[in-house]
């Protein structure tokens, strides 16, 4: 007698809707991941430009806006960074916080930070 392998309907019903969550999950939460990266690139190219170390703020800050716009970055304007020179070198930090809603009332909120400091 041989003996059935397989799926039976409920399972795969059950499977494709926890397939379907995590899919959910990950199409939501992986966008702010990108900008999160891509902020971190152009904090960091900004302070490692060598045509800013004297510069003022306000020209760090337009550097900034400049990169950050070719970066697509909308969460932070150049008025939430934190900027600093220690040691002859720029210092730009950020922290903020990035709510994702899912569905209804549910939602993620994931909180930031980062720095340009090595």
């Amino acid at each position: 007698m041989k003996l059935q392998r397989g799926l039976s309907l409920n399972t795969l019903m059950i499977g494709g809707a926890i397939l379907a969550v995590i899919a959910l999950l990950g199409m939501k939460a992986l966008p702010p991941w990108i900008e999160y990266g891509n902020l971190m690139k152009a904090v960091k190219g900004t302070a490692s430009d060598s045509g800013l170390k004297d510069a003022s703020m306000k020209q760090v800050r337009a550097a900034f806006e400049k990169r950050a716009d070719m970066d697509d970055v909308k969460s932070v304007k150049s008025e939430d960074l934190d900027i600093t020179k220690e040691g002859g070198e720029l210092i730009i930090t950020f922290k903020y916080e990035k709510k994702v809603p899912l569905f209804n009332n549910v939602s993620l909120l994931f909180e930031f930070e980062g720095s340009s400091a090595k």
